[in-house]
């Protein structure tokens, strides 16, 4: 469902990614790890096709991303550090919005249900985005994707700056994901979380994959240890 093929890019003289093969089944969470400025996001912004690859192919779902832009956007949703939602729009009016976007038609009755499945409370369904902690809006951002019936889903760093809770409710829905057969590509520097909610792990260094891991098959001290050593080499 997400797959990148030798992709190289360049800005000026700094090479970001080098010859990077990544490849993400449906029913998998690929949780990759790295440094601020490893490459992470620039890979994300490729499959969404908001920069381009220098060499090498990005697919979302086999379709190129490049070459067919609004094909492939038709399978995923995108949720980045900071999702941006319209603030004076209510949790359901932001939902309805970017749905209708999409080419999506819903009742209100199935709207509610979508952002009840992603966690938003009853209570705050209804009320202005503009009064939602981060988490509750990223929870309006999985309910877009569940709306847009997407397959694949993109998260750039979606853990960062959420409590403790938030962040255990971010992870138990990604999980019931996965089980909906949705794969997931996910950047972040939460080891914990990447341990937890991934099915596989990699870590991205200057560009490069230097490691990857199955998620069950290490603990998670193995992976602390080894990730501090890869970083600091």
């Amino acid at each position: 469902m997400i797959e990148a093929k030798n992709i190289t890019k360049k800005f000026g003289s700094k090479t970001v990614l080098k010859d990077l093969n990544i490849k993400v089944n449906a029913g998998e969470i690929f949780c990759l790890l790295g440094a601020n400025g490893a490459g992470k996001t620039t890979l994300i912004n490729i499959f969404l096709n908001f920069i381009s690859a220098d060499s090498g192919k990005a697919y979302i779902n086999n379709i190129d991303v490049e070459k067919h832009p609004s094909d492939s956007k038709k399978h995923l949703a995108y949720i980045p550090e900071n999702l941006m939602l319209y603030p004076y729009l209510t949790g359901i009016e932001n939902l309805k919005y970017f749905t209708n976007l999409a080419g999506k038609k819903y009742t209100k009755e199935e709207l509610e249900l979508f952002l009840s499945e992603a966690g938003l409370q009853k209570n705050y369904i209804h009320k202005r985005v503009s009064v939602f902690s981060k988490g509750m809006r990223q929870k309006v951002g999985i309910a877009i994707a569940l709306a847009k019936n997407a397959k694949v889903l993109l998260l750039d760093e979606p853990t960062s700056g959420l409590d403790l809770k938030s962040a255990k409710e971010f992870a138990d829905i990604l999980k019931k994901l996965k089980a909906g057969n949705v794969a997931v590509l996910m950047t972040t520097h939460d080891l914990f979380r990447a341990k937890e909610t991934g099915t596989d792990i990699g870590i991205l260094k200057d560009g490069k994959l230097i490691d990857k891991f199955v998620s069950e098959e290490i603990n998670y001290d193995t992976l602390e240890k080894l990730y501090i050593n890869h970083i600091k080499i």
